[in-house]
């Protein structure tokens, strides 16, 4: 039987686990940038096809190599809702980064996991106390704040991204509801769909893409797949609830990144909002966290001293609100 961490390993394992999700998230942010680059001259569906193509060469040989089984799959129906949530949802995020700045997209892409918190006693039958339905609703202040209701609610743009944040909703809870299926073929199905989705619309407005694009557009797979890496080794040295807020980096990362490459700037009422989401997140996940001991302690078996959840989810894995990772 292994021994433990001591304190200290536990620490640095901690730090080191904190400072991979960090780069994670990066990665994702430099993913977005390339992506908004792109849709500037290339459709959203030849966008999908190359990137699909590219993340699945990359993918395949380690699924071969760990053996992970695709077929049959756990509740198929459940697998076909959530891969198509999952295009729509990719689909949703380069059409609307193509006219909206970087910040005001991921503004309302955060909004994603406030909507999962609202349905999960619904969908999932999770209990939500007045705490984080407080949270919820301070959430959903935000999104409206960020909308600034008027003519730019008309938007398509503005539409289609909170469409795509209601599909991301679907797609985190339908990961809930698939715990059995491994993490790869999960990716793998929502790759799949993301494919099929290019090759049935790439051919409107195809443009012959350059070799540097070819690689660019190559690239958005296999960045997104290290990000993928690199969130997972984040989370098998630090628990989860330490690493999930450093997905709110990513809207630091936008602002950033949209100032320096589109020269976007923010206005103060988007930022009011972006605050508003963020808080009601960061809020959930608090109560989320120290909620999640005290459920595992009530279902522990009392002898034996055995966790049957460690980490606060079925199968081991964490219960804290999953990572915009999700999305390759």
């Amino acid at each position: 039987m292994p021994a433990p961490f001591q304190p200290d390993t536990a620490r640095r394992a901690q730090r080191l686990g904190i400072a991979i999700a960090f780069l994670g998230m990066l990665m994702f942010a430099l993913n977005d940038v390339m992506g908004k680059w792109l849709v500037a001259t290339y459709s959203v569906g030849q966008v999908l096809l190359l990137r699909s193509v590219a993340a699945l060469v990359v993918l395949a040989p380690v699924l071969w190599t760990r053996r992970v089984r695709l077929w049959p799959l756990e509740r198929p129906w459940m697998q076909l809702l959530r891969a198509a949530a999952s295009t729509l949802e990719v689909w949703c995020f380069y059409y609307a980064v193509s006219s909206l700045p970087l910040a005001d997209v991921m503004t309302y892409w955060l909004a994603g996991p406030i909507y999962v918190a609202a349905a999960s006693p619904l969908v999932l039958g999770e209990r939500i106390g007045p705490w984080r339905w407080g949270a919820i609703l301070v959430g959903f202040a935000g999104v409206v704040v960020a909308l600034r209701p008027g003519a730019q609610t008309l938007d398509p743009a503005v539409l289609v991204s909170l469409f795509g944040s209601t599909m991301f909703a679907v797609m985190v809870l339908g990961a809930r509801m698939l715990r059995a299926t491994p993490d790869g073929a999960l990716v793998f199905w929502q790759i799949a769909g993301a494919l099929v989705a290019g090759l049935a619309t790439a051919w409107h407005g195809w443009t012959p893409p350059t070799v540097r694009d070819v690689g660019l557009l190559s690239l958005l797979g296999v960045v997104a797949m290290g990000a993928h890496l690199l969130i997972a080794r984040s989370l098998k040295l630090a628990d989860a609830g330490t690493i999930a807020p450093m997905e709110y980096t990513l809207l630091l990362w936008a602002i950033l990144f949209g100032w320096v490459f589109f020269s976007d700037v923010p206005e103060p009422v988007t930022l009011v909002g972006a605050a508003l989401i963020t808080a009601s997140g960061l809020g959930i996940w608090l109560r989320e966290s120290q909620a999640a001991p005290a459920r595992r302690r009530r279902r522990r078996p009392p002898d034996d001293g055995v966790d049957p959840d460690p980490g606060g989810g079925s199968h081991g894995r964490p219960a804290a609100r999953p990572l915009r990772g999700e999305r390759p």
